[in-house]
């Protein structure tokens, strides 16, 4: 494959090309951040809070890989028994539990940069535990600030892929607007989306997922300038996106799915058990198209983040992409300390790797995440 001096045909960007600067075609991520709902619980504590006894069952929860999940539990009655949530209430529970989220995620990813609310002039968001409309874009804009003006799109139903899916519309979007400010929100009520029927199904499920919100910032720079908010970094720590790769897995277009449940009175979420091993050996086709693209090889790539979709997804792509289990260390411990956070997994993983401050400048690294489609989708940042 030629490798492309632009952002056509594979959408990657020659590394040469833009060497040592922030060049045309490009945006830097200047911030991120993260946030949860208020409580968490180990699997043992949500096990008893919903009287679970099926030994199948608790297998399930207790051999997840996952020690802790922040969620916004159902009330209880005078007999202690969890109430039921219609359908209605869950739509309620999303509204308000993603809004605080979102808003205090993009709060923290604008810490330290010198951008304000007001500065943002695109804001994206996306999730799948709800629908609402207007969307979320249109409530955050009127509640913390950001102005009427600010261009917004709301990506609603993607699934766990969906971060990257509005990266990459976040991005052409500052590519073509340089020097503007564009934020890519991912929140997930994962606590409003869900059905408890006793079946295996739906026990995995249950299992595996936990609220939270990861909102991430973006600057192309004018080639002219050297504009730049106060505060914001322009070197190493600010890792620009080259470039994107997408697959989807059409023969298993149903093997992930949230749709709606006539006999609970409820949207679910399925998942195959065969998920793992789909997506798995799939993932090499797409990394080493993405990598291809820019003239890179797998063993160029000093960071892998990859979404915490499972512990039998983390270890059938590691598998197959032959990476180490260090190569996957924040995807695993994020899993360990969250569960599955849908969209915003990865920039989770991706906060971690910054607090580590183990990159270098010239380092690569691939952003991956995996969802209904079934579909990988892949981005390469460098630092």
């Amino acid at each position: 494959m030629t490798v492309s001096t632009g952002l056509a045909g594979t959408g990657l960007l020659d590394p040469s090309a833009t060497e040592g600067k922030n060049g045309p075609g490009t945006a830097r991520i200047v911030g991120v951040g993260t946030a949860n709902t208020e409580h968490s619980y180990t699997q043992s504590e949500l096990l008893d809070i919903f009287k679970i006894t099926d030994p199948k069952v608790r297998s399930v929860f207790l051999n997840s890989a996952i020690e802790r999940r922040f969620l916004t539990v159902p009330p209880l009655d005078d007999d202690g028994n969890v109430i039921t949530e219609l359908q209605g209430e869950l739509l309620a529970k999303h509204k308000r539990i993603a809004l605080d989220m979102g808003a205090r995620a993009i709060r923290t990813c604008l810490e330290n940069t010198g951008i304000e609310p007001a500065d943002i002039d695109y804001l994206c968001c996306t999730t799948t535990t709800g629908f609402l409309t207007p969307g979320l874009s249109a409530h955050l804009i009127r509640e913390m600030g950001i102005l009427p003006r600010t261009s917004r799109i709301d990506v609603v139903g993607m699934g766990c892929n969906a971060g990257l899916n509005a990266l990459n519309a976040t991005h052409g979007w500052a590519v073509a607007n340089p020097g503007k400010v564009a934020v890519m929100l991912c929140v997930e009520a994962c606590s409003a989306a869900y059905v408890i029927d006793g079946t295996l199904r739906t026990a995995v499920v249950n299992s595996l997922f936990g609220d939270g919100a990861a909102a991430i910032a973006l600057i192309a720079d004018a080639p002219d300038t050297a504009y730049a908010p106060a505060g914001v970094p322009a070197g190493a720590g600010s890792p620009r996106i080259l470039g994107f790769a997408s697959h989807i897995i059409t023969d298993a277009i149903d093997a992930m799915r949230y749709d709606w449940d006539e006999a609970q009175g409820k949207f679910s979420f399925y998942l195959d058990p065969q998920v793992p091993y789909v997506v798995g050996a799939n993932a090499e086709q797409v990394v080493d198209r993405l990598l291809s693209g820019a003239g890179l090889r797998r063993s160029d790539i000093s960071q892998w983040l990859i979404h915490s979709g499972g512990k039998k997804v983390i270890d059938a792509v590691r598998v197959n992409l032959g990476l180490t289990r260090h190569d996957v260390r924040h995807t695993t411990s994020v899993l360990r300390d969250y569960g599955n956070l849908s969209s915003g997994s990865f920039l989770f993983s991706y906060e971690r790797l910054l607090h580590e401050g183990v990159t270098q400048p010239g380092d690569y690294g691939v952003l991956m995440t995996m969802g209904p489609g079934s579909t990988i989708e892949t981005a390469l940042v460098q630092w």
